[in-house]
């Protein structure tokens, strides 16, 4: 009997504070933005015509995709010396904006959840206290690292910073409304770029992360299809989904991450960790960990995803996926480990379009801005079918195109990190891990029944009275919308 499978392994610190005087990554993005006025918008707009033009972005055929997002997110700060940094939503949104691709998409200005939806998953208690906990100006962790924080709130992973719970609601109502136009057929692809935050608990904030809107997401999912895969490949263990759905047959979680449990967050997601260790729970078998080590490659890591994720279609059969593109497996993150370009990163997003399967795209983790642009934007561009269309060189048009320092959307090893990272991933490594996938998958039932099991309350009622007050207050924006629509921007044409 493996006695260390059933130990409790605290997880080590994500995050710990760092110099200001020296921290000059963050420094880049510390000035306040000031908003566009009407005159510079129609000008970008009209440049953005243009792109979309000379690049032939059109909607995809067959299928339609849908683009989540709340302007409002960006404005949000963790701190002046937290790694995340909600301006790289602001950096996608101008790249994706740039090559034209919103004219290929069902774009939506999302709302906030509301407290019922995110009651879902989340404890009363930790949603009133992550409501009424006033903002601090400093994690209560730094003079004192023993200091006790309720529901893991107030220290340097998970500040109490201002507008917290706006944030977090803003965050989850992205992912929410991506998988609600999932299920009434409206999107087959649905991209939430402001979610994806994969450690929160039910009762606990954990890893930056507070609100868990990819669960929130997820239930929402298995209201209308009988099973969801959830692909994970941010660096980091996806453990806050893979705990919450740990005994139901009805989802599997799949999760590629650094696997160090004695120096690298959370310290959990072993290859042997896969679920309950009794056969008669439900979510036996259904938990998969793909533990890696630092540097590994775009060949090896396609070649992984691909021979793990294929197998895994063949026998589980979903019927929806959830795909969480956390951006800090990218080379180059400030964080992460890995030796991944963005081609590798989007080469998983590829491979999942490719199975015709409804589809979230979420995103997560990323700390270095730039490349998670690069990343998110490029995956756009996959969603919508338009990666062999667009130019690689950023369009000199892009806001802040300075920051991305190198003009190109695939910058070479040697331009972002100097000399790659060592490669500790064996080919016999990545073998056993194949291996012992595929000895997990021998053991899970095809296409389970999902008679048994519970579905999730619908909140139906809740969601049309905010939305049809909603609605109310945006009718005069109908008009513009309509005009939009009439120039035919985005629309395939005969020849």
């Amino acid at each position: 009997m493996n006695i260390d499978a059933y130990r409790f392994k605290p997880p080590k610190p994500n995050y710990l504070p760092h110099n200001v005087e020296v921290d000059e990554v963050v420094a880049e993005y510390n000035v306040p933005m000031a908003p566009a006025d009407d005159r510079e918008n129609a000008v970008f707009y009209n440049k953005m015509k243009r792109a979309a033009q000379e690049f032939n972005i059109t909607r995809p055929k067959g299928y339609t995709v849908s683009y989540h997002a709340n302007p409002e997110m960006e404005k949000h700060h963790f701190g002046q010396t937290h790694p995340m940094k909600p301006w790289r939503l602001t950096l996608t949104k101008s790249l994706v904006s740039a090559y034209g691709m919103p004219f290929a998409m069902d774009n939506y200005n999302t709302r906030a959840a509301t407290y019922e939806e995110l009651n879902s998953f989340h404890a009363s208690d930790y949603l009133d206290y992550l409501a009424s906990a006033p903002a601090e100006d400093m994690p209560r962790d730094i003079d004192n690292p023993d200091k006790e924080v309720k529901f893991n709130l107030g220290g340097s992973d998970c500040p109490l910073f201002h507008g917290l719970y706006d944030y977090c609601s803003m965050s989850a109502g992205g992912s929410l409304d991506a998988a609600r136009k999932i299920c009434n057929k409206q999107s087959d692809i649905a991209i939430a770029w402001g979610g994806g935050l994969h450690h929160a608990k039910r009762s606990e904030a954990s890893g930056f992360c507070y609100i868990n809107d990819i669960v929130v997401a997820v239930l929402q999912l298995l209201r209308c299809f009988p099973r969801v895969l959830y692909i994970d490949i941010d660096v980091h263990h996806g453990d806050g989904v893979e705990e919450a759905f740990f005994s139901t047959d009805r989802v599997m979680t799949v999760s590629f991450h650094k696997y160090a449990p004695e120096v690298f967050f959370p310290g959990t997601g072993g290859l042997d960790d896969n679920g309950p260790k009794s056969e008669h729970n439900p979510g036996a078998h259904h938990a998969i960990n793909v533990p890696l080590n630092d540097g590994i490659t775009d060949e090896q890591y396609e070649h992984l995803f691909q021979t793990i994720i294929g197998k895994i279609n063949e026998v589980f059969r979903p019927s929806a996926i959830a795909l969480q593109c956390g951006a800090d497996s990218l080379a180059g993150d400030r964080l992460g480990r890995f030796n991944l370009q963005v081609q590798g990163h989007a080469a998983c997003v590829e491979f999942c379009k490719k199975l015709n399967i409804p589809m979230i795209m979420f995103g997560g983790g990323g700390y270095t801005p730039r490349n998670v642009a690069r990343a998110w934007a490029f995956e756009t561009s996959i969603a919508i079918d338009a990666h062999k269309k667009i130019d690689p060189i950023i369009p000199q048009h892009t806001p802040w195109r300075e920051r991305f320092i190198h003009d190109t959307l695939f910058p070479t090893l040697e331009q972002i990190l100097g000399e790659p990272r060592a490669n500790r991933n064996t080919q016999k490594r990545l073998q056993e891990i194949v291996q012992h996938v595929h000895e997990q998958l021998r053991f899970v039932t095809h296409a389970p029944s999902v008679q048994s099991q519970i579905i999730p309350p619908d909140l139906g009622g809740i969601r049309d009275d905010v939305e049809d007050r909603l609605r109310e207050e945006n009718a005069e924006k109908d008009e513009e919308l309509r005009k939009m629509r009439e120039e035919g921007l985005g629309t395939p044409m005969e020849l």
